[in-house]
């Protein structure tokens, strides 16, 4: 076993503490990975505080992770020391499927997440990126193109695979209106992703305080939904929504923005039950739909698509150290638009 440095939350709701543990020791199929950056999720937070009820502790955050090849196991074929790789927000799957479900697995029973899971087959937890390094196996493993720097790529491991997924799945690209829902971590990678499929893009935001940044991300239009004749305006406009936001909010005002055979995709999750009507739905054929991550496949498909249109995430960068109060401030919507750790801060 390999001692492993990190950052974790001891109990529900508790604040992150310098935590000390054992990485396992790697197997022929593994990489070894030195965690360079890792993204702070909005995932993580609830994760931290339990707000799903499935969390473990004592619990290292991050599923966003990027860094560079240390070592790898005598049966890896794709990626040797040196190599800039990264690790999103699970680490093994399809422990009872026949064979693995590559376009769809992240659906599939049995899921082994990258932190707060066990390991398969075993009791041993899971531990994520808020840490010095960890041993993944090859096949949960994904390149990184070498033109995107390491800091910015980390949060497309979620934040733009949760964007690129109901994008591709849906269908968006010349000829669809597109509204993100939100333009926070995920929002502005959402914009970022429907820009560069060639649909025609519109956010809808509580204010105009990040107007302009919408507008220089690739936005057509920007809307506040703090303004009620912004749901008189753009009713029956839209393909596909994209919800973003954790919150709850309205979705029934939202469904009503859709066009006849629109969809409006749910990947922000609430902690509470959010009520939804019939008759919006009903009387335009809508869809209420979810979707999660991607598949390893795609999120390759992703970083790809992201390296050939020099697509990151917009981040500020902060020292371990300044991880409590970073969450604090994304409870108050004060980043622009992902915090990533750097390791080299954890001494």
């Amino acid at each position: 076993m390999a001692l492993a440095k990190g950052y974790a939350a001891p109990a529900a709701k508790a604040p992150l503490a310098p935590f000390t543990f054992e990485r396992r020791e790697p197997n022929d199929d593994d990489v070894v990975i030195a965690i360079r950056y890792c993204g702070i999720c909005h995932s993580d937070i609830h994760m931290v505080d339990n707000g799903w009820g499935m969390s473990v502790y004592p619990l290292v955050p991050g599923h966003e992770i990027a860094g560079v090849v240390t070592a790898v196991g005598s049966k890896v074929t794709k990626f040797k020391p040196g190599d800039h790789v990264g690790v999103g927000c699970f680490v093994d799957s399809c422990t009872t499927c026949a064979h693995r479900d590559v376009d769809r697995e992240q659906y599939m029973p049995g899921l082994v997440l990258t932190y707060s899971g066990f390991e398969r087959g075993s009791t041993t937890p899971t531990y994520g990126g808020y840490s010095d390094s960890i041993v993944v196996k090859e096949g949960y493993v994904l390149s990184i193109p070498q033109n995107l720097p390491l800091d910015a790529a980390a949060p497309l491991l979620c934040a733009g695979i949760t964007l690129y997924s109901p994008l591709r799945h849906w269908n968006a690209g010349p000829g669809k209106k597109v509204a993100i829902v939100g333009m926070g971590g995920l929002g502005h990678m959402g914009v970022k992703l429907a820009h560069a499929m060639g649909a025609d893009v519109t956010v809808l935001s509580q204010t105009l305080s990040k107007k302009d940044d919408g507008l220089r991300l690739g936005a057509n239009r920007y809307y506040a939904t703090n303004d009620p004749d912004t749901f008189t305006t753009l009713a029956n406009q839209f393909d596909l929504l994209i919800c973003t936001v954790s919150s709850p909010i309205d979705w029934n005002a939202y469904l009503n923005l859709l066009k006849v055979d629109g969809t409006f995709v749910i990947v922000g999750a609430p902690e509470q039950p959010v009520p939804v009507n019939a008759f919006p739905m009903i009387m335009s054929r809508r869809s209420l739909a979810g979707s999660a991550i991607g598949s390893i496949k795609e999120t390759q498909e992703m970083l790809d698509f992201c390296g050939a249109h020099d697509i990151v995430a917009d981040i500020e960068t902060i020292a371990i150290g300044e991880v409590n109060r970073a969450y604090e401030r994304i409870a108050r919507s004060d980043v622009r638009y992902r915090f990533v750790i750097d390791m080299a801060t954890l001494g």
